[in-house]
């Protein structure tokens, strides 16, 4: 999870945290729309997940929990068989 400027979290799976991450930062078009013009970007978060399709349902279910239980997650308070959608 990467955290921006104003405070919002972004969460995205992938194979390789280094290169997508500094993909964000750069200016090739590579990464994420949400991203551009809210740097400077942090990174917060990374769990290895394990297969891409479950990744890709860990990343569906943190998408959709509200601000508070993100922050929550971040900060370790909650885990991953511990979301429930709001």
């Amino acid at each position: 999870m990467i955290r921006c400027k104003d405070g919002s979290l972004y969460t995205g799976i992938t194979t390789d945290v280094k290169r997508r991450f500094e993909e964000h930062h750069g200016d090739d078009g590579k990464g994420s729309k949400y991203l551009r013009g809210k740097a400077p970007l942090k990174l917060v978060l990374k769990k290895k997940i394990g297969s891409r399709s479950l990744a890709l349902k860990v990343e569906d279910k943190v998408k959709k929990l509200t601000k508070t239980k993100k922050e929550m997650f971040v900060e370790g308070k909650i885990k991953i068989r511990e979301m429930k959608r709001p």
